[in-house]
């Protein structure tokens, strides 16, 4: 036996593995800390109610608090849509992981499901939920469009047909930030023991029948891990809790 190519192959073969370990373990604390949020852009009182009520926030919290307008939208037949419709051929569910493939399967069905963001916190174990975009970038929480499955597979739709306007006498404005907004919650509407899994930025309005134009504001959409949800309007600040259908200041 060649003892001298065989030391030399153990010696690469240690430094290959210290190198396979070496990354594990950069991509564990990569992802470690990726899955911690960073608190510190909260108020010291903030934390301290955080304590006190045992509130933990398990989301990362958006740096980010660009300008917004106000929108409007209405129904175009009036009202919601309760229409469930069949797609012609079924479509593989698990698609709905891969915004593009899904919008290629749909998209004979569905034109304009590609201006759609799929909401993984929302439907039920047989129905996807997405909001449709403004600018192509905010989800307008609470218009949907369904994608109803059975034995994996998507067999069938509902829609909200809506139509957005953007007029332009509504001025841009600075959205309030996503730690203000957390901050308001935490001090005066969680409940104690919460759990805040989502922080999300998109527009929400009351949402009614009607053949008017429904008005809608920018707003930081918080969930909880029993599923509440709370919606801090990101210019005024109003606090909205579809839980309990009451706007508070």
């Amino acid at each position: 036996m060649d003892w001298g190519r065989a030391k030399n192959v153990l010696i690469y073969a240690f430094l290959l593995l210290n190198l396979v370990l070496g990354y594990q373990l950069w991509n564990d604390l990569r992802e470690q800390a990726d899955s911690n949020p960073d608190l510190t852009s909260l108020e010291s009182s903030t934390q301290k109610v955080m304590e006190s009520k045992r509130i933990k926030v398990l989301a990362q919290i958006p740096s980010d608090s660009p300008q917004l307008r106000k929108i409007s939208y209405r129904f175009v037949d009036g009202q919601q849509s309760h229409k469930v419709t069949d797609l012609p051929v079924p479509v593989d569910s698990k698609l709905i992981f891969t915004p593009k493939e899904l919008a290629n399967a749909l998209k004979q069905s569905l034109p304009d499901i590609g201006n759609y963001r799929y909401d993984e916190w929302a439907g039920n174990e047989n129905v996807f939920v997405l909001h449709p975009l403004v600018d192509g970038k905010w989800p307008l929480f609470k218009i949907n469009l369904e994608l109803h499955y059975a034995n994996q597979k998507i067999v069938s739709y509902r829609q909200d047909m809506i139509e957005i306007n953007e007029s332009a006498d509504e001025k841009e404005q600075q959205v309030l930030s996503a730690s203000k907004a957390l901050g308001n919650l935490i001090e005066n509407f969680l409940p104690e023991g919460s759990v805040v899994t989502s922080i999300e930025l998109g527009y929400y309005g009351q949402v009614f029948d009607s053949d008017a134009d429904l008005p809608a504001s920018p707003a930081w959409r918080f969930l909880l891990e029993s599923r509440e949800e709370y919606y801090v309007q990101g210019i005024s600040g109003d606090v909205i809790s579809p839980n309990t259908k009451e706007s508070k200041e």
